[in-house]
Order: C-alpha cells, then structure tokens, then sequence
C-alpha cells in the first residue's frame, strides 16, 4: 500500500515499478508454473508463467538471469514482463 509509506520507501517502490530489473532465477517449478526471481536488490519476487514473454512453453531455469518490471500482485510483488537474458 503505497498511501501509507514514507518517502524513502515511496521512491523505493516507485522505482521498482516503472524500470527494469535484473534478476536470477531462484526456483521455478514448471509443473505449477510459478517460482521467485532474486532482484538486484536482493529481495525475492513472485513470477508466474503468463509473464514470461517467450513463445512456446513458458518456463524458467534456476540460476538464470532475467529482466523483468516488479507489478502488485495479490499477495504482494509480482515480476511482469519477464524477458530471459
């Protein structure tokens, strides 16, 4: 929740939104079709299949780096637009 942050953190969590990351895969389970990227930053991001933008099977491997924008999903960060490196 954005409203109730300081300014500090409301920079913080602008930037996350509008620019690009870098990141590395920390686990994707491609049965489930989720798993966590590690951001620059070093906080842990959800990642769904439908933001992985590939064709084909949309899957990710552990340890691979990726490039993605940090979105707000239900139950908190969650990668978008997610392009492998």
């Amino acid at each position: 929740n954005t409203m109730n942050c300081n300014i500090n953190e409301c920079v913080k969590y602008t930037r996350r939104i509008l620019f690009m990351q870098t990141g590395t895969v920390k686990w994707f389970n491609a049965e489930k079709g989720f798993g966590f990227i590690t951001g620059e930053d070093g906080n842990d991001v959800f990642v769904h299949f439908s933001a992985i933008q590939s064709d084909g099977f949309k899957t990710l491997e552990e340890g691979q780096s990726v490039t993605f924008n940090v979105g707000e999903g239900q139950r908190g960060p969650q990668a978008t637009n997610v392009v492998k490196a």
